[in-house]
């Protein structure tokens, strides 16, 4: 197919020939570094992965280079480009350095803190701590957020100061921590929250990002639209104060709602009470809501309820039973 023209090597159909191996390989090498610089720009990132990965298909040492920036996900920052983030386990990236930097400042951290972060994602607000604490732990679920944030902490100066926990936040047991700065799982904001506060000893401060709707439920005065359950028992326990509302644009992927970040400083001592029997008894107020507590409590459920559980605290505590007849 090839036939010398004046000295150059030019196809029978016109088109130029293949170059050497050697010139191949350098040539994939120029173009991933070409890549490597373009990874800032998120339109362009995905296709220069693609085009990275089928240019150096042939060479082993060239996938590879390939495969990391398809792994990794982001660029050598570890900005996160290219993870498929999964909606199911709550993963709304903060993408905003500003308004994470924002939040930083907020916490007050010190340089003898231990900060706990609860699902860290990619690293956006880790890496803004580590020059402040003297410590961060970050507990994450999915294995890839873990791969990509012991990539940023091996690349960052205060790398040595991050101790990453692969596991489910709700069933770990919380080490001693300071301070408290999370993006949290919208769809467990609740159970979170309240292990925090259940949390010994007490720690200073937490600045918890929340769905907008459920952040001012938590802070809501009675006698307003919003006041629940949960604001009654979040501000039995600590004192709850609004810093800012997030918009949903300054997420990847955004969610469907709007957010908020909330100061929460539990108080110090806590209420002497039985939590489980309050939280019962605050349940059973909120049950009705537009009924009186006069009404919820005349409800036969509730009547037999209270004779039930009265005689099973006599039987506990050896107390002889006065035989009263409950009824409506």
């Amino acid at each position: 197919d090839m036939m010398k023209q004046q000295g150059k090597d030019v196809r029978t159909d016109g088109s130029q020939p293949l170059p050497p191996p050697m010139e191949m390989m350098t040539q994939v090498q120029q173009q991933q570094e070409i890549a490597s610089k373009m990874w800032s720009d998120p339109k362009l990132a995905k296709q220069m992965a693609l085009f990275a990965a089928a240019a150096a298909g042939s060479s082993s040492s060239s996938s590879s280079s390939s495969s990391s920036y398809s792994a990794s996900g982001s660029a050598p920052a570890g900005a996160g480009h290219g993870i498929v983030f999964t909606k199911a386990l709550g993963q709304h990236i903060l993408k905003n350095p500003n308004i994470v930097r924002s939040i930083v400042e907020k916490a007050g951290i010190r340089a003898s803190d231990t900060v706990l972060e609860i699902g860290p994602g990619t690293g956006n607000m880790t890496v803004q701590m580590l020059p402040l604490a003297k410590k961060v732990i970050a507990i994450e679920f999915d294995p890839r957020m873990v791969a990509e944030l012991s990539k940023r902490a091996k690349a960052h100066e205060h790398g040595h100061k991050l101790q990453i926990i692969h596991g489910d936040v709700m069933k770990v047991q919380l080490p001693y921590f300071d301070v408290c700065v999370a993006n949290l799982p919208y769809q467990i904001s609740s159970a979170i929250t309240f292990k925090l506060l259940a949390h010994e000893p007490a720690f200073r401060c937490a600045l918890l990002m929340y769905q907008q709707e459920f952040a001012f439920r938590m802070f809501a005065k009675p006698s307003t639209p919003l006041y629940c359950r949960l604001s009654v028992n979040c501000q039995l326990l600590a004192d709850v104060r609004h810093v800012m509302k997030v918009g949903k644009n300054n997420f990847r992927p955004p969610p469907k709602v709007e957010s908020s970040v909330v100061r929460i400083e539990p108080r110090i001592p806590r209420p002497d009470i039985n939590f489980m029997e309050w939280d019962g008894l605050v349940r059973l107020c909120f049950s009705r809501k537009n009924k009186t507590l006069r009404a919820i409590f005349n409800t036969k459920s509730v009547l037999k309820m209270l004779q039930d559980n009265y005689s099973t605290f006599c039987s506990l505590n050896n107390i002889v039973r006065h035989f009263v007849v409950l009824t409506d």
